[in-house]
């Protein structure tokens, strides 16, 4: 990050791309002054309709955009003060003032609602499906056919389980567990949303515009519409569904020393909840209807700790970010905040996940296949030098071997730190010099996590980098095309995938906090 004081700004606006002189180090950070504006791309912007001197006025809601818009009488489609609208530029006046033209009136600025459309709406998130998506809904059945069992391995009888938030309503992943012998044998059972998403489709063009799930305060904007997200693709409890499972035998040390990657037919036993599974494994409380799982989840609970101490023996990166939780009423409207909590229940999936998304990703890498994987480069050794400069700063010391940046390096430093009370922001500040984790089809291992090869394959109802890797493992692997048609068609496609996925996931997140940016930051670390 480079510092940019307001009289060193030469005009330049919040999303231009510019020259910048770097004039000397500020903090951790560089301090710069911009010398020439290189390109300035307007996108639609919202913001609130006020009059002033007879002048039709908008005052941006993002408040990083020094601009003056002064809306076309002619094309204000009659807002009124207070009234929240999109805007497209029309073109500049003069200075930072320019024309606009009202596109749509998203309602007034104390509608309950109208807070969260503003964002979409300038984000260019689009919250309804297009009536040709609708259509093609009407042939996907609501429940397994008959003919969909064909090549699946049938796992009903398994007792299967998905553990979740309290109100989550698209459930993706299950789990299962049995000891054998000495090791585990962890299932992994991840909803099959690609045998319903079909390529060349308008249901497979409108997810890979959307790219992610947008997750906001008091909604979820889908990258799937809800027959399929909550329905069919959703692993509901007692109805069979579709699954890509993933089960692998792990030793006590925490290594997969043998895996399975099958299409299968699951049902699944109960559905639970994290807070219900906590009271299980911090309280030794077992909640109506959990008795039969009881020992299954502590037997999780274990394999989960030899998982966690296999991570952090090898790098990974706990940076122990607190998470907020916004609470709204029925109205919309937020009336508090809450810390989130993340107990033993939390932390089991994510383990377990991060087994899983490891386990396929080396089984395609290994097949020297077309694949797009999740990628954390190392952070700069000129970004890390300034973090340690800025501790010297204010006092603090640390020690050890930084001149080559590891994982392990990364997780002794913050060991060093978690006993400061400023240790949450000096968290924050190292999370900065990181890069962003991004998809990709070349493999650089996973810094964060210290992974040699990682993807995402746990969670395709919300992500499509996990539809398409599940598409891959249909391909390669259940259908056996690996001719050379099939292997340039995807040298030529997952580019393109990866880059727009990446960019979408920045945008659903563009709006938040530093705060929740930060916690962002991690779980992109993941």
């Amino acid at each position: 990050d480079v510092f940019i004081a307001p009289t060193n700004m030469n005009g330049a606006i919040h999303g231009d791309k510019v020259i910048v002189e770097i004039t000397s180090p500020k903090g951790i950070d560089l301090e710069g002054r911009i010398l020439r504006i290189i390109d300035r791309k307007f996108k639609q912007m919202v913001g609130e309709i006020y009059h002033k001197d007879g002048k039709c006025l908008l005052k941006l809601d993002d408040d990083r955009v020094k601009l003056d818009i002064i809306i076309d009488k002619n094309k204000s489609m009659g807002a009124m003060d207070g009234h929240k609208v999109l805007v497209k530029i029309t073109g500049k006046q003069k200075g930072n003032t320019y024309g606009g033209e009202v596109l749509k009136i998203l309602g007034h600025k104390n509608d309950p609602g109208v807070d969260i459309l503003s964002i979409t709406n300038e984000m260019g998130i689009p919250d309804t499906f297009s009536d040709e998506v609708m259509k093609e809904l009407d042939e996907i059945p609501s429940s397994v056919l008959d003919k969909d069992w064909v090549g699946r391995t049938d796992l009903t009888n398994e007792i299967i389980f998905t553990i979740d938030g309290d109100d989550t309503k698209d459930i993706d992943d299950a789990i299962s567990i049995e000891k054998v012998g000495d090791n585990y044998k962890l299932g992994v059972h991840i909803a099959d949303v690609s045998y319903y998403v079909r390529p060349n489709t308008a249901l497979d063009s409108e997810a890979f515009d959307r790219g992610t799930s947008v997750y906001l305060a008091d909604r979820v904007i889908p990258m799937l519409p809800h027959k399929l997200s909550n329905g069919i693709c959703s692993l509901n409890p007692g109805v069979d569904r579709l699954a890509i499972s993933c089960i692998m035998e792990i030793d006590n040390k925490g290594n997969v020393v043998d895996y399975d990657i099958l299409q299968t037919v699951i049902k699944s036993k109960i559905q639970m909840t994290y807070k219900k599974v906590n009271k299980v494994l911090e309280e030794n409380i077992v909640p109506e209807g959990y008795e039969p799982y009881a020992d299954k989840l502590k037997l999780m609970d274990e394999l989960a700790n030899v998982l966690r101490k296999n991570k952090i023996e090898r790098g990974y990166i706990d940076f122990d970010i607190d998470e907020a939780k916004i609470i709204v009423n029925d109205k919309g409207k937020a009336i508090d905040v809450a810390l989130r909590y993340r107990g033993k229940g939390e932390k089991l999936i994510e383990d377990f996940m991060i087994a899983a998304n490891e386990t396929v990703a080396s089984h395609l890498y290994n097949m020297d296949l077309p694949f797009i994987y999740r990628i954390h480069g190392e952070p700069s050794e000129e970004k890390i030098n300034n973090f340690l400069r800025f501790l010297n700063i204010i006092g603090y010391k640390v020690k050890g071997d930084l001149n080559r940046i590891t994982p392990k390096t990364m997780q002794e430093l913050l060991n060093q730190l978690k006993d400061k009370k400023e240790f949450h922001l000096l968290s924050s500040l190292l999370l900065r010099s990181m890069q962003k984790a991004v998809y990709d089809v070349n493999n650089i291992g996973h810094f964060g996590i210290a992974s040699k090869c990682y993807t995402h394959f746990t969670s395709p109802i919300r992500r499509y980098p996990d539809t398409t890797v599940h598409r891959l493992l249909h391909t390669y692997i259940f259908d056996n095309k690996i001719d050379t048609d099939t292997v340039n068609f995807y040298e030529k496609q997952l580019p393109i995938i990866a880059t727009q996925t990446s960019s979408a996931e920045r945008r659903s997140i563009d709006r938040r906090s530093a705060r929740q940016e930060a916690k962002a930051a991690v779980a992109d670390v993941i």
